[in-house]
């Protein structure tokens, strides 16, 4: 049995079944996401949705959707469905659909009258492809299918409106046609593996909305160009394969390309091959470049995002080669921009004043997994690097004071944190001189690069570094102040103090880690992460909801992150060691839970802090799936 099966009940309820989506990526920036039912319901989902370099580098709906049509008698029978101005669903397909699973690739199964039909995608590996493999299962007299394309031809968070600057012509290419709707664009090729009939049907298919988008209050409406449809009979028993992609293909070489790309997946069987599956899908392979994606259907490459996700995504699931190869990458840029200040085109956010110490920490959970000669080799020079810009106060934003050793930067007119919700470019939460979690991630750098390459005078800023922290940061509370901005102490109690008690060096004592441990359990845990502010909090927000500005304001105002959980459980076993086994088992049920939900077999990017713990924003991210996955793994260490 399946352990992400979906059956007619819920799937012909669109009001359950809407709510769920899939997606699918080419691990080159590429992606496939929509409903269960195929009804978009955002203007990122897509069927085949590229990065195109040539323009802007940033992902563009080529293909919106495929709608197959089941004809009998010459009885037509659509499978589509989208939403049209006015809350009507036309046509009607998920009535068709009797079974939706996902452990190899998504199959869904629909059933009209007495055929049975079943319709399996999957993307092939770093190429801007997508394959759809139609099987009839059951029929009782000949069958005929029908593939009418929506196509868009736009950046996934603009819409199309009906014009008359599209190139509406199509070309005839080997089992199928090819088009490209405006100048710039690649040209994108729909094949088959049979020979289809092509029946010209310009048209524009006007007022299609998105639901999501709707609700969020953000643009909506939008309209398709549907040059005409592709028809060709299906005999039962016979599989027809469908490509749909930026360069032409070998008809005949379909089937294989299928069947190789099948053998090389993971099947979605338990809680943890979802989440390793879901942790590739981040994958972006460039040349000899690899990045890690910060999330989808939009996300771009963050530089705090992939050092935060990195250990997490590849380590936790034995792919050191891809460690190496993304933090290679990394950590170019970042040499780069401490030799002269340039910034990468590619990773933004590298002039941050948290990145070195985030990079510096997914090092360190390197030398955790295979031993510190084996990491002062591949990356002493570079940690050595990093430990001395940050003393040499050449960043332009974060200052070291030699007395005290601490880190300060200014938040005040821009985010310089993981915080980082605006509005019209002012931080919602200015947190501002000195932060509880980069003198943390500083402490635990200075002391992790002293003990891997040997450097007493690390060590020695690292230790008076301690006091001036504890003094700074612990409160009578016994919790830790968020960030104190020269004689303001922000009392409020937010998660960051958790990455201060789960790094492996802490200036915190045992009994001190306890005492802020106990505050975080209390005010902050849910079961979807840590809240990101206390229920006690006059500023509260637990909903992440209503329009764009309603959003930026409750983002980091109390829903929770799954993230934050990784270091929460480190802190709780550093606390009580293996009797916190059990406790943190429980804890991991919660996102076992939402396997099921939203982005089956992922994790959205937050969840509301109250029940029901609803997943809200992007609906698969990286430091989520990250850093339950390195939860995973080290609850298996502790059980060795």
């Amino acid at each position: 049995m399946s352990y992400l099966k979906f059956d007619k009940n819920l799937l012909i309820n669109l009001e359950q079944s809407l709510s769920k989506e899939m997606l699918r990526t080419n691990r080159a920036g590429a992606y496939h996401c929509t409903t269960l039912v195929g009804c978009n319901t955002r203007k990122q989902h897509g069927l085949l949705v590229i990065p195109i370099a040539e323009m802007d580098n940033k992902p563009h709906v080529l293909l919106s959707t495929l709608d197959e049509t089941v004809i009998q008698h010459g009885a037509p029978f659509n499978l589509g469905i989208h939403r049209y101005k006015g809350d009507v669903y036309s046509p009607n397909g998920h009535k068709y659909v009797r079974e939706f699973d996902c452990e190899e690739v998504p199959r869904t199964t629909y059933r009209v009258g007495g055929v049975i039909l079943t319709k399996e995608k999957i993307f092939i590996s770093h190429e801007n492809r997508i394959l759809i493999r139609y099987t009839l299962v059951e029929a009782h007299s000949p069958t005929t299918l029908r593939f009418r394309p929506f196509l868009a031809f736009r950046e996934v968070n603009s819409l199309c409106i009906a014009n008359s600057a599209i190139n509406g012509s199509m070309q005839q290419v080997e089992n199928g046609a090819a088009t490209c709707l405006y100048p710039g664009y690649p040209t994108l090729y729909m094949q088959f593996n049979h020979r289809p009939t092509w029946v010209d049907e310009p048209a524009w298919y006007r007022d299609i909305e998105y639901l999501r988008d709707l609700e969020m209050g953000v643009p909506y409406c939008e309209d398709l160009w549907v040059p005409g449809y592709f028809e060709l009979p299906i005999r039962k028993g016979e599989s027809i394969i469908f490509s749909a992609g930026t360069e032409p293909v070998n008809p005949r070489n379909l089937k294989k390309m299928y069947t190789a790309e099948i053998e090389s997946r993971t099947p979605r069987t338990s809680f943890f091959n979802c989440l390793k599956n879901a942790a590739k899908q981040f994958y972006i392979k460039q040349g000899d470049d690899m990045y890690i994606i910060s999330g989808f259907p939009w996300g771009t490459v963050l530089a705090r995002n992939t050092f935060m996700s990195l250990p997490g995504l590849t380590l936790a699931i034995d792919h050191r080669a891809d460690f190496e190869a993304i933090m290679a990458t990394g950590i170019r840029a970042l040499n780069n921009f401490m030799e002269d200040g340039s910034l990468d085109h590619r990773i933004h956010g590298i002039d941050l004043p948290d990145i070195l110490l985030w990079a510096g920490w997914a090092v360190q959970q390197y030398a955790k997994a295979f031993g510190r000669d084996t990491t002062r080799e591949l990356y002493g020079a570079f940690l050595t690097r990093a430990v001395e810009y940050i003393m040499s106060n050449t960043h332009p934003n974060l200052h070291f004071d030699e007395e005290t050793a601490m880190l300060s930067a200014d938040g005040t007119k821009t985010p310089i944190s993981w915080m980082n919700a605006t509005h019209n470019g002012v931080p919602v939460i200015p947190r501002s001189g000195l932060l509880v979690e980069f003198n943390a991630l500083w402490y635990n750098l200075l002391r992790f690069a002293a003990d891997t390459l040997e450097r007493d005078d690390f060590a020695d800023v690292a230790e008076r570094l301690r006091q001036p922290f504890i003094d700074t940061f612990l409160n009578d509370g016994g919790y830790l102040y968020d960030y104190v901005d020269n004689r303001y102490a922000s009392p409020e109690v937010r998660p960051n103090m958790a990455v201060a008690i789960g790094l492996d060096y802490s200036p915190l004592d045992r009994r001190q880690r306890k005492s802020v441990l106990d505050v975080v359990t209390r005010e902050l845990l849910t079961p979807k992460g840590l809240r990101t502010l206390s229920p006690k909090s006059y500023a509260y927000r637990p909903f992440y909801e209503g329009d764009m500005y309603e959003r930026e304001e409750t983002l980091h105002k109390g829903p929770a992150r799954p993230w934050l959980m990784g270091f929460y459980a480190e802190a709780y076993f550093k606390v009580f060691g293996l009797s916190g086994l059990s406790y943190i088992d429980r804890m991991l049920i919660g996102f076992e839970d939402d396997m099921s939900q939203r982005c089956i077999g992922s994790l959205s990017q937050l969840y509301d802090g109250n029940p029901p713990f609803q997943g809200r924003g992007a609906v698969s991210h990286a430091t989520n799936v990250a850093e339950v996955l390195r939860t995973v793994r080290l609850m298996k260490r502790y059980n060795q």
